[in-house]
């Protein structure tokens, strides 16, 4: 398997379009051509890593976060990122990041986190907008189903739980064929009406290409009428942060202990318990606090994430009880995660966790 068959899997589960404007969840480092001799899976991408893929005879590291933010403007190896990426480049190792993007999608990392904490009926917390669009397409009625069909192979028509979801309604379309036109149907310089179908459907914005292209394949018209809209509906599969219950109420202290126990937690900073039991659980993989009114905002009775300061402890205002366990803590389970993914796509070459500890905090 080449590295650009691998990421364009990775890609299809978490489209690069989710990621948040600040990120660089892509292909870094690395020939998209080349095969794939081994990958190493990690949290961080950092020299230690690399030199771990070096040492097993693997050519990618597949990390959640990106070793590179912002843009370089040197490469001297004045600090960790130059190096790492210096040493990637001398070592022909690709380094390709899938970091907000998987955070975003329904079975990303807060599924895993929720599924991690026992979490029953989850759901995304803050849902994403301006993601969807909607397709209006005119169809001759006898290849309406051919189309229809097209454009939900193609990825249209998804709500929720349900697929193949479109709206169909009939009426009479008219159209006259001009002197260099090759119609499907009608004469030339004549005006011709036809029983067409109108078919509405659903789509994710970075599906349009080759939504187009199924339509324009399928479709029996020279000239093919339609209209794509953007809209504002929230999109309840994509979006941050997730919210569960826990089957049962629990003891706040014995949550915890659950908490330090699945993810080798050593301390949890906390606000002061507002129930002695919870059972409404929220939660974001990482950094979570800009999450913080929508977690109140739905009454949950403990937020779960990782890196809150001082000050944004006060604004649980004795409404929720805030549990920061920290951000490595909170996001090591993504290893787990896309381990699992790529082994189901049956991959021929060697897959690790990498052995690295990446987290720069420690406790004394």
């Amino acid at each position: 398997m080449k590295i650009k068959e691998l990421t364009h899997l990775l890609e299809q589960w978490a489209p690069p379009s989710y990621q948040e404007s600040y990120d660089n969840a892509r292909l870094i480092v690395g020939n998209p051509q080349a095969e794939i001799t081994g990958v190493i899976i990690s949290l961080d991408c950092v020299e230690d890593v690399v030199e771990e893929a070096i040492q097993k005879g693997c050519n990618l590291v597949v990390s959640h976060h990106p070793i590179v933010f912002k843009g370089l403007k040197s490469l001297t190896g004045k600090n960790y990122v130059e190096r790492t990426v210096l040493k990637a480049i001398k070592n022909d190792i690709a380094l390709y990041a899938i970091h907000t993007n998987l955070d975003a999608v329904m079975t990303g990392v807060n599924a895993k986190f929720a599924q991690k904490l026992g979490l029953e009926n989850y759901q995304i917390l803050a849902p994403k907008s301006s993601l969807l669009k909607k397709m209006e397409v005119f169809v001759p009625k006898t290849h309406a189903k051919e189309v229809q069909n097209a454009l939900f192979e193609a990825g249209a028509g998804n709500i929720g739980n349900y697929d193949q979801c479109s709206f169909n309604t009939q009426g009479q379309g008219t159209f006259r064929a001009k002197d260099q036109a090759k119609p499907f149907v009608g004469n030339i310089d004549e005006r011709h009406e036809e029983h067409e179908v109108k078919i509405e459907v659903i789509f994710e914005k970075h599906q349009e290409y080759s939504l187009v292209q199924a339509l324009k394949q399928t479709h029996p018209y020279e000239e093919v009428a339609y209209y794509i809209l953007s809209l504002e509906n929230s999109h309840t599969q994509v979006g941050s942060g997730m919210v569960g219950m826990l089957p049962e109420p629990m003891p706040w202290q014995t949550f915890f202990n659950h908490i330090k126990t699945t993810f080798g937690v050593e301390a949890i900073k906390h606000t002061k318990p507002i129930k002695q039991e919870v059972q409404k659980i929220a939660l974001c993989g990482g950094s979570g606090s800009f999450l913080l009114a929508k977690a109140k905002g739905i009454q949950a009775d403990v937020f779960v994430t990782g890196d809150f300061k001082y000050h944004e402890f006060f604004d649980a205002e004795d409404q929720i009880m805030i549990a920061d366990i920290g951000h490595y803590e909170s996001e090591h389970l993504t290893i787990e995660l896309i381990d699992e993914f790529i082994r189901e796509k049956n991959c021929t070459f060697a897959i690790y966790r990498s052995e690295q500890n990446t987290n720069p905090i420690s406790f004394f």
